[in-house]
């Protein structure tokens, strides 16, 4: 599933190259999770103003309404002047005159849905009860130990929740929990303050690194020029099960929490 780096990855590599385009024209494939909201001709002859992302969402600006758009579990957008003709699997097209964008979603659970704009109740219900953004300067250290000490989950769960930060997946939840020292099982409420500052740091850190590393690809994911992320290839814990760690040797375990596989070095995560 796309998280925050690969939907950062993507945003990256087409917001400039988009921004000024006057939509020429709007195809629709197999209905997605959400319909449009609007009628694809409505959008025809508007101006993209900019691409922005928040969350798992990207949201594309116009002079009048925005489009949010998410890319499911298994979604991914091209960006050219000269795509091939939409194949079975390619839900979604966005002409316009400086290239098109397109989605493909083989799984068709990613979504790209019309709203006037975030005050729309639409996309208030989707965008509203997402956490802080990691890797804006808004991220506050106090806010998020602060929303820890308030969840009895464990750190793992919480993190992936995306109510108190928001894109941290299982892959980055994994890698950010060993470069902190935290046992992934552990209670976020019993956390210090010492502690959420490691973690804090090191959440940063990984999805900085996937952004620069063209995120994560285990099956589906590549950017809009169709290329791979690498992130995965230098993953301390994640997919390591048996292997020795790569701090102290001691072997990676592997567990289950709440039906996803979560990654961790017993001695290097004690606690």
């Amino acid at each position: 599933m796309p998280e925050l780096p690969e939907v950062e990855v993507t945003r990256l590599g087409f917001a400039e190259r988009i921004a000024g385009a006057r939509v020429e024209a709007v195809r629709l494939g197999k209905p997605l999770r959400w319909a449009l909201a609007a009628e694809p001709a409505t959008l025809v002859g508007r101006t993209v103003r900019a691409v922005r992302r928040r969350g798992k969402y990207l949201l594309i600006d116009m002079d009048s309404g925005l489009l949010l758009m998410h890319l499911g579990m298994s979604g991914s957008l091209r960006f050219d002047t000269l795509l091939p003709a939409p194949g079975v699997h390619d839900h979604f097209d966005l002409a316009t005159t400086r290239g098109t964008l397109r989605l493909n979603d083989p799984r068709r659970f990613g979504a790209v849905v019309y709203v006037e704009d975030e005050a729309t109740p639409l996309a208030v219900k989707l965008l509203g009860g997402l956490g802080m953004e990691p890797l804006d300067a808004s991220f506050d250290l106090d806010r998020f130990h602060a929303g820890l000490r308030r969840r009895k989950a464990s750190i793992k769960q919480v993190l992936l929740a995306g109510d108190v930060v928001v894109g941290v997946g299982n892959i980055y939840a994994s890698e950010a929990l060993f470069m902190a020292g935290i046992r992934p099982t552990l209670s976020a409420s019993r956390i210090s303050r010492p502690r959420a500052a490691r973690l804090h740091a090191a959440v940063r850190a990984i999805l900085a690194r996937a952004v620069e590393r063209g995120g994560s690809t285990l099956r589906d994911f590549s950017n809009v020029d169709g290329q791979s992320g690498y992130f995965q290839l230098e993953a301390t814990v994640y997919g390591r099960n048996g292997e020795p760690c790569r701090v102290c040797a001691t072997p990676v375990r592997q567990v289950r929490q709440g039906q996803r596989s979560t990654y961790f070095c017993p001695n290097c995560q004690k606690y």
